[in-house]
């Protein structure tokens, strides 16, 4: 996965089968997806691979409890499926995680537990376990800070965790294998159209170089998630809202507050929200939240209600009460959800589920949807180009095709930092075997390495220190403050392997900075 090598396919004079804008989950899903197929894929992301909502997820692959609440069968009957497909086809990255719903009414414990029966039964062969009743000693012996305080029972089921934005690279790995181009930090600024108005291809600016492209494609597809609408401004002449962003936010704690392996869920929330306490690389990842925003920023900042309110909920279910000083970092994030057809409709009641939308131009754009089901959205989008612009069929190969690292029997050791390299550990361990120098750690309280960055930079086209920081190495999104005190070291190793100056290393650390700031609650920027 090499800047330079993905430049060289970019610069070849041909058309294109298929041109992707976007590189989040639905779009690195369809390059895989199209090239898989054989057709000729290229893919364009304007930043980085999942800058946007795909690293910001609760880090769950779920079918979707509130679903079936909701009555929703069919989206969570696919989100099982494809939760099942995940867990075998990335199972370097997906394991499976046992939750906890704590109960503090009678009824609970029989309510929930008649509901995640039925949720097991409809995951079928691709179970991840059963789920079972538990007394009010046995959820205080498995969870041991949750709240005593009225507790009658608590429900015990199975679902799917994962890291998201390494998965993104994966994908991105698996895409290039599948003979797809691939680049990163590449804008497209204009959508070419003929003189009956149908898209011909596409304008796209290096953001490194600022070189221009002009690229022909039979296929456009619209894979910006939050971005969708401002895509559809090139497209069409009468400018309309297709999707309105909805922000969640994530606060992360250490370990302590939730010790051992098992993740809370709070069904119902004081505003009818559902909450996660998941254990994430040592962590604890506490949300979600559900507001609406007017705009999307590329960098969403979590809103101080947000915040108090994760804050609170947090602190009525666990014994430990989290304050804001033990706020590691705080991440948010903007789910495109398809604009309500009815004014005044709120969050709960906009659709979910993912929607494609054919333009008169022949844009095949993608709203909604969420990181479990991007294979099966993926595969959708293509049957539906392979339609519209009538190209030769060919049969989805995804479902049970192995993502790049993914480890024969799904033999991953997730105890050690690496398991999110895959099969690709082992060349990390030789790196630092070959270069004793790179065993250092970027900090003294982390086991990342300087292997990992220059592997980042070589092998997974990282290009800027918030590549490295946020989307390789997880470490913004665990510690802030960690993050950006590894900066340094990361700019230093970066600019002597891309060949950079001074000059590049402080304004890196500059912008980082501002980026770093965004995860660390007001009262402790620096």
């Amino acid at each position: 996965m090499n800047r330079n090598e993905e430049l060289e396919k970019l610069k070849q004079d041909q058309v294109w089968d298929f041109i992707i804008i976007g590189g989040g989950a639905n779009g690195l899903g369809v390059a895989v997806d199209a090239a898989s197929r054989g057709y000729k894929t290229i893919l364009l992301e304007a930043v980085d691979f999942a800058k946007g909502t795909s690293s910001r997820s609760t880090k769950l692959a779920h079918g979707g409890v509130r679903y079936l609440e909701q009555g929703n069968i069919a989206l969570v009957i696919e989100a099982l499926r494809e939760r099942g497909l995940m867990e075998k086809n990335a199972g370097h990255l997906v394991k499976n995680e046992s939750f906890i719903i704590p109960n503090y009414n009678w009824w609970g414990g029989y309510f929930y537990t008649f509901g995640l029966k039925l949720y097991d039964l409809l995951a079928g062969k691709l179970s991840l376990g059963s789920s079972r009743y538990l007394s009010r000693q046995k959820t205080q012996e498995l969870m041991p800070s949750i709240e005593p305080k009225g507790l009658q029972s608590g429900v015990l089921y199975h679902d799917g965790q994962f890291d998201d934005s390494r998965l993104a690279i994966n994908l991105a790995q698996t895409a290039i294998e599948k003979g797809a181009c691939i680049l990163n930090h590449i804008k497209v600024t204009r959508l070419l159209k003929d003189k009956k108005k149908h898209i011909t291809g596409i304008i796209a600016v290096d953001q490194i170089s600022n070189e221009e492209y002009l690229l022909q494609g039979k296929v456009v597809i619209n894979a910006t998630g939050v971005f969708t609408n401002a895509i559809m401004k090139m497209n069409d002449s009468i400018y309309k809202k297709y999707i309105v962003p909805s922000q969640g936010i994530h606060l992360v704690f250490d370990k302590s507050f939730l010790p051992g392996e098992h993740a809370l869920m709070i069904p119902k929330t004081s505003d009818g929200r559902v909450l996660f306490a998941v254990p994430w690389h040592d962590k604890i990842v506490v949300g979600t939240t559900d507001t609406l925003v007017k705009k999307s920023n590329i960098e969403p900042i979590a809103l101080e209600q947000e915040i108090e309110f994760v804050l609170k909920t947090a602190q009525k279910y666990l014994t430990k009460n989290p304050s804001r000083a033990d706020v590691l970092s705080v991440f948010a994030g903007l789910r495109p959800l398809a604009a309500p057809e009815k004014k005044g409709q709120s969050t709960k009641e906009v659709s979910r589920s993912h929607k494609i939308i054919v333009s008169k131009t022949g844009l095949i754009s993608i709203t909604g949807g969420k990181w479990t089901t991007y294979r099966q959205i993926a595969e959708e989008i293509v049957n539906k180009a392979i339609e519209v612009h009538k190209l030769n069929p060919s049969k989805c190969m995804t479902a049970h095709l192995p993502i790049h690292g993914n480890k024969k029997n799904n033999a991953a050791d997730f105890e050690n930092h690496l398991f999110i390299y895959g099969t690709d550990s082992d060349a990390i361990l030789q790196l630092q075997e070959n270069q004793p120098e790179l065993k250092e750690k970027l900090h003294p309280d982390y086991n990342y390495t300087l292997a990992e960055v220059v592997w980042a930079i070589r092998k997974e086209m990282a290009i800027t220190v918030e590549d490295v920081l946020a989307r390789r190495v997880r470490l913004l999104f665990l510690d802030a403050r960690a993050a950006i005190a590894s900066a340094n070291k990361v700019a230093h190793l970066m600019a002597k392997e891309l060949n950079h100056d001074e000059i590049w290393i402080q304004n890196q650390l500059a912008q980082f900075k501002i980026v770093a700031n965004g995860f660390l609650l007001k009262e402790f920027r620096v």
